[in-house]
C-alpha cells in the first residue's frame, strides 16, 4: 500500500494530548494502527501521554526538539528516532525557533 502524505488532507489537533498549541497530521489510520507526517510549530508539544495499547516510533525529518520519555529528556534533531515502548509514557517538545517535521508509526498490540 503506497501513503501519499502530500496528498491528504492535514488534521490540526489543538492541545493534543494536553500538549500546548497545534499539532499538525496527515495521517493513515485503520484498525491496526496509524502511520502519519507531523509538525509541530515552535513553542508547540505532543502532552505527556502513556502508550497503554500501542508502541510509537518517531523519526525526526527536519527541525530540533526533544522528547520526555519516562522521566528523561532526549534532544532530538533531523535523523534522529525515538522509540516509546507499549506501557511508557512519552511528550515531543518543540522548544526551538523553527517547525519540528516528523515520522510516526503508532501500532495497535
Amino acid at each position: 500500500m503506497l501513503i501519499e502524505f502530500e496528498k491528504m488532507g492535514e488534521t490540526v489537533l489543538p492541545r493534543f494530548q494536553g500538549g500546548e498549541g497545534d499539532f499538525r497530521a496527515r495521517m493513515h489510520a485503520d484498525g491496526l494502527g496509524k502511520i502519519l507526517q507531523g509538525v509541530l510549530e515552535p513553542g508547540c508539544s505532543i502532552g505527556l501521554h502513556t502508550h497503554e495499547s500501542s508502541s510509537e516510533i518517531i523519526y525526526i525529518l527536519s527541525g530540533t526538539g526533544r522528547v520526555l520519555c519516562d522521566g528523561v529528556y532526549e534532544p532530538l534533531a533531523a535523523g534522529s528516532c525515538h522509540y516509546c515502548p507499549k506501557g511508557h509514557a512519552h511528550s515531543l517538545i518543540n522548544d526551538s525557533q523553527g517547525a519540528l517535521t516528523f515520522f510516526a508509526v503508532v501500532p495497535n498490540q
